[in-house]
């Protein structure tokens, strides 16, 4: 059995779908380098050390996966038989707990939970012909957790080394009204032209994730910081000393202080006292001006060259158009008036509503909120003479 702490393997870091680039970016300044990027994911060679440092520092990926077996399966018996001969008892402690996770396209399973199942009774069987105890198992992904991954015949068998998702910071405790996927949220802010030294507006900021993750980014501080159980944990071989030195060093680069403002409204102070409460537990309340108001009478910063970014309703209930027809149509009025030399971003999976802005986008970047297709709309708000200047697409 590999030393999996030490030896590098294929690495799999998986993400929700169009957030790859911003990943590929994030994994290359850690000092990796991916092999392949794909719509949900990077591969790159590491040691399962190595994905400690990336599960600790990742804001917009899901899942860090080492791979620890490949192998033909054409059907599930075949899958059980080369599973059963991992010296699983070497990975998981045969007192503990383990989950099964899966990716399964084959013709002879009809419900990912059937190979689940498969895996589970090999490790079982396994550990238990070894150690004449059988581990627990379960949907719970706070211990062990193993990945599958089958298509067709070709099968290949991870250590999920972070368990629950990354994709959330821990630190929406409430999660407010419809809130926005934390890593969605930092994709977002990446994908951006803010240059992180000037002001970050967020009006209509809601739970306040796009205030909070902006924050964050701007500080360096790493969403590990806020998280102490992950997948690799319960991995024999685990030494606590290097994710106490990773956590050090990412706890080490945090700027303290920002010498510009990130601002955060709501119309809603009950939203607003959400939001602060939710950047108090990320740590960054103390960075973040809220402000209980109309979107319209947020305090701009002027002269500034920094960035406003809305997330608005996109109008799926039944009656919402005609209103959010005048809200969107106040949103332009509002980056056009009070935001020059900003640049504008409105996050939003209704075309026909952005049509109402009234302005034209010089970018319109691909996201999907869950399964909507969305755009991030960039607009460049001129001031002086060149705010009326036309842009093309």
């Amino acid at each position: 059995m590999l030393q999996v702490f030490n030896t590098p393997q294929k690495v799999i870091v998986t993400c929700n779908k169009r957030l790859a680039t911003y990943l590929e970016t994030e994994v290359r300044e850690l000092g990796f380098k991916p092999e392949r990027v794909f719509p949900t994911g990077v591969e790159l060679q590491a040691s399962l050390n190595d994905c400690i440092r990336l599960n600790l520092n990742l804001r917009c990926a899901s899942q860090v996966l080492y791979r620890i077996a490949d192998f033909k399966a054409e059907n599930p018996d075949e899958l059980y038989q080369n599973l059963v001969k991992i010296e699983w008892e070497k990975l998981i402690d045969f007192s503990g707990y383990f989950s099964v996770t899966s990716n399964v396209d084959n013709p002879h399973i009809n419900t990912p939970l059937f190979a689940n199942v498969k895996v589970k009774d090999a490790i079982v069987d396994r550990i238990k012909q070894k150690h004449k105890i059988r581990p627990d198992s379960g949907p719970d992904y706070s211990k062990a957790v193993i990945h599958l991954y089958w298509r067709r015949n070709e099968a290949e068998v991870f250590i999920d080394s972070s368990g629950e998702t990354l994709a959330k910071h821990s630190y929406r405790k409430i999660p407010g009204k419809a809130p926005m996927l934390e890593a969605l949220a930092s994709a977002c802010v990446l994908a951006s032209k803010w240059d992180r030294q000037s002001a970050f507006v967020n009006p209509m900021c809601g739970s306040g994730t796009l205030a909070i993750e902006a924050a964050m980014i701007a500080t360096k501080r790493a969403p590990g910081l806020l998280r102490m159980n992950y997948g690799f944990m319960h991995i024999l071989g685990y030494d606590e000393e290097v994710f106490l030195a990773e956590r050090k060093r990412i706890k080490e680069q945090v700027i303290k202080h920002l010498d510009f403002k990130i601002i955060a409204s709501d119309i809603s102070e009950n939203a607003v006292d959400i939001s602060f409460k939710n950047a108090r537990t990320a740590g960054v309340d103390h960075l973040i001006d809220f402000q209980v108001c109309d979107f319209e009478h947020t305090d701009v910063p002027q002269g500034a060259k920094g960035a406003v970014m809305f997330n608005p309703e996109y109008g799926e209930r039944l009656g919402q158009q005609s209103e959010l027809e005048i809200t969107y149509k106040r949103i332009g009025d509002f980056m056009k008036q009070q935001c020059k030399g900003y640049k504008g971003y409105v996050f939003t999976g209704n075309p026909d509503l952005a049509k109402k802005i009234g302005l034209k986008a010089s970018r319109k970047i691909e996201f999907y909120n869950g399964k909507l297709d969305c755009r991030m709309l960039e607009y460049d708000l001129y001031d002086g003479s060149k705010r009326e200047k036309p842009r093309e697409n």
